[in-house]
């Protein structure tokens, strides 16, 4: 096991803008969801419902995404305005 384990350094995370890209990530799952549903029928009728509802729970999931980071991202701000 010990030729599996990595010998070099993680490198640092990356940090960009992810409130923004969760907000976005979220507004696009709520319109696939609406764009989707005058379709029902046809998706009923193929046995995809299961398309329509994924982009409901992707949307109500970004929206616990789009809380979280704002939190993570006042603390973040936060931590930083207490070291300087």
């Amino acid at each position: 096991m010990k030729k599996w384990t990595p010998t070099h350094e993680a490198p640092p995370p990356l940090e960009g803008p992810v409130v923004p890209t969760v907000v976005g990530g979220t507004v696009l799952w709520f319109v696939l969801f609406l764009v989707q549903l005058p379709f029902y029928g046809w998706f009923d009728e193929h046995g995809h419902t299961w398309w329509v509802w994924t982009c409901l729970a992707g949307a109500g999931l970004g929206l616990i995404g789009i809380w979280y980071v704002r939190k993570r991202d006042a603390a973040l701000r936060r931590a930083a305005r207490d070291t300087a």
